[in-house]
């Protein structure tokens, strides 16, 4: 079972495998993400840019959205020979949910200058496999492969992957599966017990330098608490050729009860 079908050009219905994390009768919010990116990419192939390749990935967590049916739109800010701004956005039970505003830049041959990446990390089959139903319930969590390895609370390094397609009998491209992982950095090797700590993230913004490759993520993940109810989520992005780029997600954080 895919997280989404599609019931239209602009609408989808999410499947049990969105079920959320903070709340399970809620989305979890990465399979948006990889269906915003996903949409940003099928307009560029519409427009004929495939000179272009997406650069900065920003995302934008209007609030909490239910499990219902979901519509779309992808429109162009800032239209250009050698660099775009595209956003798109998914509204869902009558109010806007997450916003994608997506650089584009022109792709060049640059190989050799390539220099300055971060250290790659061991990759997924040298990484014990771990259970992420242990810290979190729904349905998305239970949906995915996870690879972890703890340094401390909040510092660890985890590859993960899905089985599952992310819009239903729909091709989808790599980035765009990549994407719809990357909300889980924030989860998978956390400060403090989500069952006493509340710590949701407002946004993410990938940068990248290179185009990710196969079906695993790689995340090395620092998690940082600050001394006024504000965090922030950061990791290096890997995939098993070695790093792709960086995240960061903003978060709000919280004592439950």
């Amino acid at each position: 079972m895919a997280y989404f079908t599609r019931t239209g050009a602009t609408t989808f219905t999410p499947t049990r495998h969105v079920g959320g994390a903070w709340k399970t009768d809620e989305q979890h919010v990465a399979p948006t993400l990889g269906l915003l990116t996903h949409l940003v990419e099928l307009d560029r192939v519409a427009r004929g840019r495939d000179d272009l390749a997406p650069t900065r990935l920003t995302f934008d967590i209007w609030g909490t959205y239910p499990l219902a049916p979901m519509e779309t739109q992808v429109r162009v800010l800032r239209p250009g020979r050698g660099v775009e701004l595209v956003e798109a956005e998914v509204a869902c039970g009558g109010r806007r949910s997450v916003t994608l505003r997506a650089w584009l830049a022109a792709v060049a041959d640059t190989r050799e200058l390539e220099a300055g990446a971060p250290a790659p990390v061991p990759g997924p089959e040298a990484t014990p496999s771990w259970d992420p139903t242990t810290d979190w319930p729904g349905d998305f969590v239970a949906s995915i492969d996870v690879r972890r390895t703890m340094a401390g609370p909040g510092r660890g390094t985890v590859w993960v992957r899905t089985p599952h397609a992310l819009v239903e009998d729909e091709e989808v491209g790599g980035l765009a599966r990549f994407a719809g992982l990357l909300d889980v950095a924030n989860g998978m090797s956390v400060r403090a017990d989500p069952r006493e700590v509340a710590f949701p993230n407002l946004d993410l913004t990938a940068d990248l330098f290179r185009a990710p490759d196969g079906e695993w993520l790689g995340l090395d993940t620092t998690v940082t608490f600050g001394p006024a109810g504000a965090g922030l989520t950061s990791a290096v992005l890997h995939d098993v050729h070695g790093p792709v780029g960086v995240s960061n997600q903003s978060l709000v954080v919280r004592r439950r009860g």
